[in-house]
């Protein structure tokens, strides 16, 4: 009896019954697998819904600064170019200056008459002060020799009339001679002239003291001089100061160490007082900015901890930290306010501005001013 090829085609049978049991329990466990595995994802992305807050209306923010001139004036210089970083300090544009200068030099040279004026009032009044002085002492000499002197020459013209009125009586009683009585008369009028003389030196040395008193007058008359130039030369000095500003208002120099972002002006242009002329900003000091829906504000409060990932840096996660929170909506700093007087009313959920400043900071200009980027922190606060 022969029975091999029923054997072998028994066996062929049971071996294709049980690849293809294999086959369906791998399709159902692959089937299994990936049905916990989608559970898995919902769950972890129901899990990340309900327990955080993502933000993406949010961008690179910084403080753009847009440097104009106080003064008109041609632009001679404009060294820099968009996106060129610079130092505090570098020159960034240069005004004509020309008439400021002038202006300038010329105060300055009015102040350096002023200052020539005092020095040479001062030094007369330094002079007329020793004159003065010199001339009041010698007066005051001759006059205490004058005061001497005339009593003296008083007491001799006196003498000298008593002698003449004796010598006279004698004459008429025959015992006196003519000639001793023309002697007594020519003493008498020499002493008569000294006195007259010591009377004329003290009224002299009088006059002397009194023009020695109008040269002290005179000092005052100096001093007042002096303290004139004094609402001059502060008047001068702040005019200078006036053009020395405005002189150094044409050359605008980079206020902080940061990047050129924008250059609205071209080097030969006339540039009006307040006109804007170029744009710029801090790469150190950037911050990010968004919008949170009125719904989720109550998760964030200042110091609440989010992380910030970057559309132009995947994969990347920094750190941050709220700073602050405005106090209003952003529908309040409307141009155009929606009193919404026809009585239509359509409720929309309201946004109000967050700031999140990054910790730590990110090396300067790896984030620039308008890249998105986007918030997640952890609802509950």
């Amino acid at each position: 009896m022969d029975i091999g090829p029923a054997d072998r085609a028994t066996r062929d049978g049971v071996g294709q019954v049980r690849r293809r049991s294999l086959r369906q329990r791998a399709r159902l466990l692959g089937a299994a697998l990936a049905v916990l595995t989608g559970l898995g994802f919902g769950a972890r992305w129901l899990q990340f819904q309900f327990t955080h807050v993502v933000l993406d209306d949010a961008r690179v923010a910084s403080d753009m600064v847009i440097l104009a001139s106080r003064v008109p004036g041609w632009v001679q210089a404009l060294p820099v170019t968009a996106g060129d970083a610079l130092r505090e300090g570098d020159l960034l544009v240069q005004i004509d200056a020309r008439e400021a200068t002038l202006a300038v030099e010329e105060l300055n040279a009015r102040l350096a008459g002023i200052a020539a004026r005092r020095a040479e009032l001062q030094a007369r009044l330094s002079m007329v002060d020793r004159q003065s002085e010199s001339q009041h002492a010698a007066a005051l000499a001759k006059l205490d020799s004058a005061r001497t002197t005339l009593p003296a020459a008083e007491a001799e013209r006196d003498f000298a009339e008593a002698e003449l009125a004796r010598a006279e009586r004698l004459i008429q009683t025959g015992a006196g001679t003519r000639q001793r009585f023309e002697m007594l008369s020519a003493a008498l009028h020499s002493a008569r002239s000294r006195a007259i003389a010591a009377a004329a030196e003290i009224r002299n040395a009088e006059a002397l003291m009194a023009l020695a008193q109008a040269a002290r007058e005179e000092m005052q008359v100096i001093a007042r001089q002096l303290e004139s130039l004094g609402p001059q030369e502060r008047e001068l000095t702040a005019t200078r100061d006036r053009a020395a500003l405005d002189l150094a208002d044409r050359t605008i120099r980079m206020p902080f160490d940061g990047v050129v972002d924008r250059i609205f002006m071209d080097p030969g242009e006339y540039v009006l007082a307040g006109q804007r002329i170029i744009m710029v900003h801090s790469p150190a000091q950037i911050r990010i900015e968004a919008n949170v829906k009125e719904t989720d504000i109550r998760h964030f409060r200042p110091g609440s901890p989010v992380t910030v990932t970057v559309d132009a840096w995947p994969g990347r996660v920094f750190p941050g930290v709220v700073d602050r929170m405005v106090q209003a909506a952003t529908s309040e700093f409307a141009l155009l306010p929606s009193a919404n007087p026809s009585g239509n009313f359509t409720r929309i959920t309201q946004r109000l501005p967050l700031r999140v400043r990054l910790d730590p900071a990110p090396p300067p200009g790896l984030l620039r001013p308008g890249m998105l980027v986007r918030i997640t922190g952890t609802a509950g606060g």
